[in-house]
């Protein structure tokens, strides 16, 4: 026979359990409630945004709620500023549309803009549906390209947290960070086949203050990418393959660049990449900074250019040749350690006009078992120091 009081610590416990999931002390937006339909078909795209707006223009706490199922969206635009914090829980999956209407020449999926106190999380999953797109992607041969949408993008969000959330097969990158501060990303899966073209895990542009954290990131293109005016990017404890690594660049694309500065990437694993840490430029490149990164405690697990830095940066055969004018200086390499599947495992290609300058490499431990030989390094125009163990042996 069970007592009143393990009754009531039970009743209490469950008590908790729903306060917890639909968020305490916060007014609930529901979008079952709106005439959400989850039923794998219908077109929820108008509910979501109505509903979104409904809570961001509600004072206090809002939590947006996606309950379990299946819910079809077009790209959608959530957008702000809104009176207060906001928490978009998703517990079910937001699946994308496959037309052309969806597809062909469209830069988002969802969108969230100027909305400061964001919290997106849930469990939930997010289905780009990306096969029904990768042969429309021409952009390796093609510089005209039609965009394709990219599955979650935040533009001009601050002081906010994204965590607890799965991507799978997005149909361009899966998350991209526009002029964004203040804001971490944790505990999420970003998932998508290695031949898938574009599929970056995420891409960064012109934030501040971001914190990536804790992530499985499997895809066809970089796990992480920063372009121009990324500025203290903290990523630590990602798991990064299949795909290119964590790449910072290309730069030099474009006249006044802003300058990237204060990478740190700490405790990550890198395996059957294509790239682990690399610094891209273009060849012939307007001028530009890169300045204050450091690359510490990686393991590399048949990585195929575990460091490199490469400032002839030409993914087709039509790049202009000539001296990049993209300054790299102060990058720190340390315990770096695991298998390279190429001879060269650490290859700095620095510009003759404005060389690498202040390179620290510091416990480097990798090593390559193929037919070539003995494990090298490859050093043009790069100057610095290296300190401990040094395998392959240095030159710079």
């Amino acid at each position: 026979m069970v007592s009143i009081s393990t009754f009531h610590c039970v009743f209490l416990m469950f008590l908790l359990a729903c306060i917890f999931e639909v968020g305490y002390g916060k007014l609930v937006f529901n979008v079952m409630e709106d005439g959400a339909i989850a039923d794998g078909s219908t077109d929820n795209s108008m509910v979501f945004e109505n509903v979104f707006n409904k809570a961001c223009q509600s004072k206090g706490r809002k939590l947006v709620l996606i309950p379990r199922g299946i819910y079809m969206l077009r790209p959608i635009v959530l957008k702000g500023p809104c009176k207060g914090p906001v928490e978009f829980q998703i517990i079910g999956t937001l699946k994308a549309f496959t037309d052309e209407a969806s597809t062909i020449n469209v830069n988002h999926w969802i969108t969230f803009q100027y909305i400061d106190q964001l919290i997106l999380r849930g469990g939930g999953k997010l289905d780009g549906q990306g096969p029904s797109a990768w042969n429309d992607n021409t952009c390796s041969k093609d510089p005209n390209c039609k965009a394709l949408p990219i599955s979650l993008r935040f533009d001009f969000v601050t002081n906010s947290r994204i965590t607890h959330l799965t991507s799978i097969n997005s149909k361009n990158a899966h998350v991209y960070i526009f002029a964004c501060k203040d804001v971490k990303f944790d505990h999420i899966h970003l998932i998508a086949p290695k031949d898938s073209p574009n599929t970056d895990g995420i891409h960064i542009g012109s934030p501040s203050n971001i914190q990536i954290l804790d992530l499985t990131i499997a895809t066809g293109d970089d796990c992480v990418s920063m372009s121009p005016g990324s500025k203290n990017i903290n990523i630590k404890n990602v798991k990064c393959g299949p795909g290119h690594g964590i790449s910072v660049g290309s730069l030099g694309g474009g006249p006044n660049e802003e300058d990237v500065s204060g990478l740190m990437v700490t405790n990550c694993t890198f395996k059957d990449t294509d790239n682990g840490l690399r610094v891209k430029t273009w060849a012939r490149s307007y001028a530009s900074n890169v300045f204050n990164l450091t690359f510490e405690d990686i393991i590399m697990g048949n990585v195929n250019n575990p460091i490199i830095i490469d400032q002839q940066y030409c993914p087709s055969q039509n790049c202009e040749k000539g001296d990049s004018q993209v300054q790299i200086r102060n990058v720190k390499y340390r315990n770096i350690r695991g298998t390279s599947s190429s001879k060269i495992a650490v290859d700095f290609e620095c510009s003759k006009g404005k060389p690498c300058d202040k390179i620290e490499l510091n416990n480097i431990n990798l090593t390559y078992h193929g037919a070539e030989g003995a494990v090298a390094s490859s050093c043009s125009n790069a100057k610095g120091i290296a300190n401990g163990q040094q395998q392959p042996d240095s030159c710079i």
